[in-house]
């Protein structure tokens, strides 16, 4: 295996005077040891102070401009860490750090990195080249930071050499998230592109199309501006013009850019939004010398600096017009305050900027609070000189709060959640090692270990009730609801109409289309015993033409109203086949109508001939009279069934059934017709309902006829059958729901079709094939009789005691002669009753009865 030395020199200074560094460890911003250690990334110092106008040796100069808000930042790192170091999260580990400052130049950063890489234990500061560093012990095992994009691409693809674990606070570069190229980064803040798309939602809801865009020439600017674009132009908002600032205070020519970026601005006097992707020491110029030229716009913050106070600080920064920002989550900061109130108590041995910060803050005693971050930032741009411990405790105890001021709680929790999933890794793995052993693990194994498993697809990260959002856990995407995605914070909904999705589902599923299909086992069960009906229908129809001339087929109306009847039989059969199949709306409309219609004249069939017996065989003068003025067959038939058109004309023209897809279950789409009106489908059943209950009332009241020829006795049963079948079809049809709706009216249609077609046609057929000796005239004419003579004798007989009951009134009242007058005139309508029965079945009475006979009758 091939081995490669890199000797790291390191030439520089201390934070307070401007000589070079003799050591590698004079270059270390702060340390602690421990037996894990962690490095740390921070830009303490806005810029590196050049020798001369370009460089000319390999050599690392001072660094000026102290950033009170990214030393708080340092502070947030290795109070967390001592967070942990105190709890019982690593029992018997200690955590310590290496944090540098990398003065907001990428080169400095990949000094630092270096550092990270070198071999540990060596007595040398050496980084080995090799082919597998599965087994190779750098320095540290993790890196915080750092925090600018620019800055963290550059490290990160030297740790990506190692797989080192790079947790970024602040990077939000969409480029990082990109697996491929960083494979060992990770961050606790969002991407670029949540950021810009939530700018553009922002702007395009407030009716703002035309913008400005200030960016800074690096990674961060140039990608952010490109993924903002992008956002702004699918939400019709138009960019007016891109100033790119150079991203470096070092550079000579920022001054000269951010004059001719206002320049610009004054120019587009119609643009009065402007996006800034700018770090905050551009924003501070830039609104410095905007106030200046009174320029007042709309200013829509990045993260970088929407809440640093370093901005909010500014003298007359209100004159420069509104500012909308946005900015991280934030968390507890309570703990990490009291840390601050009590800072002058913490060791300064190994932390260079604490102790440059207590000198600015020595240095700048005399200036009030309002002014002190002004004067410890020209300050930190000269050398400062050695004051007495005394003054520093002292002046760190009258400016407590002064750190607390400039905490920007965005940033800062980041850093904590950072360094809490760090130590959750390392917990993972000490688990089964002994890590006060700093060999017991490599850096890349941390990679696979995090604080919660990964959530697969079909799951979605629940936060527990801790307060970092590494810590979860994962639980099933309900119904409806899927994942595609590992780690995704929450399900999405699946559209309700058209997909469905299990538990736990990683897609969502197109709805299946469900009807009563023909090949359904119940559809072709029931088409089954619709076929079986018409054919018995048709079996009827041919036993009845073959014996046109008997007594039974002439008692039923004759052959044309048993056609009628049967074709209608026919017809409701039949039209049970328009409810299976794919639901169109010719099948919709037509089912019931072809239904209501054809059952409605078979009822009013039946009615004339519950009529007509009840007219042959009635003996109340009253009744027979009242029975022969409303017995009229064609009339009444013809305004039965044509009022049921009536009604299904109407219901068609103004409210027609129609196809409809029910989407409310779950996981399939029911196609159905939709009845259009519930009040005309009532009104069409209702009626049949009355004209069916009317046929069973004069059924029912000549029940008690002849044996051969009692029809009307099951008239009654039919009509019986066919209001059991359809009372208890209406809590059925109206709690049923699904593909089977259908078949429920079906099997309602059958039964009372199958009700009324067996006791109106199956007793006469048993007749006519079975007793041959019954459907004869001779033997029809002398049931007759003998019913007659019954009848006969039963009112005579009722007479006769009428007349012994009232005898005591007869001398004041003759009755018996108007008696005898009833009774004759009873016997005569019987004889008229015979006759009409004689004169249907065209019968000749001479040849069979005695005409005495028939005159004693």
């Amino acid at each position: 295996m091939a081995l490669l030395i890199i000797p790291i020199t390191c030439f520089g200074s201390t934070l307070v005077t401007s000589q070079p560094c003799q050591t590698p460890d004079d270059f270390v911003a702060a340390t602690s040891p421990g037996h894990i250690m962690i490095g740390g990334l921070f830009a303490i110092h806005e810029k590196m102070l050049p020798s001369e106008d370009y460089p000319r040796r390999p050599e690392i100069q001072k660094c000026v401009g102290f950033e009170i808000s990214i030393f708080l930042q340092t502070l947030a790192m290795i109070h967390s860490i001592e967070m942990i170091n105190n709890s019982t999260l690593l029992s018997g580990v200690k955590l310590g750090y290496e944090i540098y400052d990398t003065c907001t130049e990428v080169t400095v950063a990949m000094a630092a990195t270096l550092r990270f890489l070198s071999k540990r234990n060596c007595s040398r500061e050496i980084v080995e080249f090799k082919c597998d560093y599965s087994s190779y012990m750098p320095r540290v095992k993790a890196v915080i930071g750092a925090g600018y994009s620019e800055i963290t691409m550059a490290v990160s693809r030297m740790l990506n050499l190692q797989l080192m674990p790079q947790v970024s606070y602040e990077s939000t570069a969409e480029i990082l998230s990109d697996k491929i190229r960083f494979p060992s980064f990770l961050r606790t803040v969002p991407s670029d592109f949540y950021q810009t798309k939530a700018m553009a939602h922002l702007i395009q809801k407030s009716g703002w199309n035309w913008i400005g865009i200030i960016a800074t020439d690096d990674d961060y600017g140039r990608l952010a501006l490109n993924t903002f674009a992008v956002q702004t132009a699918a939400n019709n908002v138009c960019i007016a013009f891109k100033e790119v600032l150079p991203a470096f205070l070092s550079d000579d020519t920022i001054e000269i850019r951010i004059n001719e970026t206002l320049e610009k601005i004054i120019a587009e006097a119609q643009v009065n939004v402007i996006v800034v992707f700018l770090r905050q020491f551009h924003v501070f110029n830039l609104f410095t010398k905007a106030i200046e030229k009174n320029i007042n716009k709309i200013w829509i913050a990045s993260d970088n600096w929407s809440m640093a106070t370093k901005i909010t600080t500014i003298p007359n920064v209100k004159r420069i017009g509104k500012v909308v920002g946005f900015t991280f989550r934030r968390g507890n900061m309570s703990s990490f305050h009291s840390f601050l109130q009590n800072l002058h108590m913490f060791p300064r041995d190994n932390n260079k900027p604490l102790n440059e910060y207590a000198m600015l803050l020595s240095a700048c005693a005399h200036v009030k609070d309002s002014d002190l971050s002004q004067c410890i930032s020209s300050r930190s741009r000269g050398t400062l000189a050695y004051t007495a411990n005394k003054d520093i405790e002292r002046n760190f105890s009258l400016r407590n709060d002064f750190l607390w001021d400039y905490t920007e709680p965005g940033p800062v929790h980041s850093i904590q959640l950072a360094v809490l999933a760090l130590g959750y890794a390392i917990r993972d793995l000490c688990q089964a090692r002994d890590c006060q052993n700093p060999n017991a693990f490599q850096p890349w194994e941390q990679i696979r270990s995090k604080c919660s498993k990964e959530c697969s697809p079909g799951q979605m990260k629940k936060t527990t009730r801790s307060q970092h959002i590494c810590c979860y856990e994962c639980v099933d995407c309900p119904e409806n609801h899927y994942s595609n995605q590992t780690d995704m914070d929450h399900c999405l909904l699946c559209n309700n109409e058209t997909h469905w999705a299990p538990v736990r589902s990683t897609r969502c599923f197109e709805k299946e289309v469900e009807y009563l299909n023909w090949n359904d086992s119940l559809a072709i069960l029931l088409l089954a015993l619709s076929l079986l009906g018409i054919i018995l229908v048709l079996a009827i129809g041919i036993i009845f033409t073959r014996n046109l001339n008997t007594p039974i087929v002439k008692s039923s109306g004759g052959l044309l109203v048993c056609y009628v009847i049967l074709l209608c039989h026919v017809l409701n059969f039949a039209s049970t086949g328009f409810f299976i199949g794919e639901p169109q709306d010719f099948t919709c409309k037509t089912r019931q109508t072809v239904f209501g219609v054809s059952f409605t004249l078979c009822i009013s069939c039946i009615l004339m001939k519950s009529l007509k017996i009840l007219l042959a065989f009635s003996f109340d003068p009253k009744l027979q009279n009242f029975l022969k003025c409303l017995y009229k067959p064609i009339p009444i038939i013809f305004t039965c069934t044509g009022i049921q058109v009536v009604i299904c004309t109407i219901w068609l023209i103004f409210a027609a059934p129609a196809v409809e897809e029910n989407v409310s279950l779950p996981r399939v789409i029911i196609l159905e017709c939709e009845e259009g009106s519930v009040l005309a489908f009532g009104t069409m059943l209702g009626y049949i309902a009355i004209l069916a209950f009317i046929c069973f009332i004069f059924a029912f009241k000549g029940r008690k006829l002849p044996e051969h020829y009692n029809e009307a006795k099951f008239i009654t049963f039919g009509m019986l059958i066919y209001f059991i079948a359809w009372i208890t079809f209406i809590p059925i049809y109206a709690t049923t729901f699904g593909k089977y709706l259908p078949a429920v009216e079906i099997i309602v249609i059958l039964i009372s079709n199958y009700g009324i077609l067996c006791c109106t046609f199956f007793p006469k057929c048993y007749i006519i094939l079975c007793k041959q000796e019954a459907n004869t005239k001779s033997a029809f004419l002398k049931m007759i009789y003998s019913y007659s003579s019954h009848t006969a004798s039963s009112l005579a007989i009722s007479h006769v005691s009428l007349d012994s009951t009232n005898s005591s009134i007869t001398t004041t009242n003759p009755s018996s002669s108007g008696k005898s007058a009833a009774w004759q005139e009873s016997k005569d309508l019987q004889a008229q009753a015979f006759a009409h029965i004689c004169r249907e079945n065209a019968i000749s009475v001479p040849k069979i009865l005695p005409r005495k006979r028939i005159s004693s009758i």
